[in-house]
């Protein structure tokens, strides 16, 4: 009997290194899969890779058992289709901790509180952005031109500078001392000026 390894996560933001040292160790072949939204495992390439490798016997292993689909129904759907196809599943943390080679409470448990784990921090996530917006605090990166860099790219323009030399002199994209040079002519700095 031989494990291989599925990691997925939704978006190339999201870090897999922690799934990685999980499954490494253990697994003949770690497949790693970032995928957003789909159902069927027919639509997921990096799963059908995984399960290309899996002979009589072996079992696909995840971390936990929410990695096989984001939320309830979609993990549903997968888990029905692995166990049709005689697949068995190793879940390495979690409720659902175990060899699972049929659907069973335990697994459509584990794939509900997962679900309501995800829609509890989105929630959360939506409350505290709009606290922070009544506060006036504004999310996001911090802006690439600050104010000294401002006062730099309308002084360098004030002096003819061309665009891009502005942007190389001041380590600022072009996009952003097109933005610079547009806000500030929008508040009617003559230095502004892009003709």
């Amino acid at each position: 009997m031989a494990f291989i390894g599925l990691v997925r996560v939704s978006t190339d933001k999201h870090k897999t290194q922690r799934q990685h040292d999980a499954l490494s160790p253990i697994c003949l072949k770690v497949i790693e899969e970032k995928t957003s939204g789909k159902l069927a495992t027919a639509d997921r390439p990096d799963l059908l890779t995984a399960l290309s490798y899996i002979r009589e016997g072996d079992l696909l292993t995840v971390q936990e058992v929410d990695r096989l689909g984001r939320n309830l129904l979609e993990g549903l759907i997968v888990l029905n289709d692995l166990f049709q196809q005689g697949v068995g599943v190793k879940v390495l943390e979690g409720i659902a901790v175990g060899e699972h080679t049929e659907r069973s409470f335990i697994l459509d448990l584990a794939l509900a509180l997962a679900e309501d784990r995800r829609r509890d921090i989105v929630r959360k996530t939506k409350n505290g952005l709009e606290t922070a917006r009544k506060q006036g605090k504004v999310g996001g990166r911090r802006p690439v031109v600050d104010d000294d860099r401002r006062a730099a790219i309308l002084d360098r323009r004030r002096r003819g500078e061309s665009i891009r030399t502005i942007a190389a002199g001041v380590k600022v994209s072009v996009g952003g001392v097109h933005k610079t040079l547009a806000e500030a002519k929008a508040s009617s700095d003559p230095a502004a000026d892009e003709d």
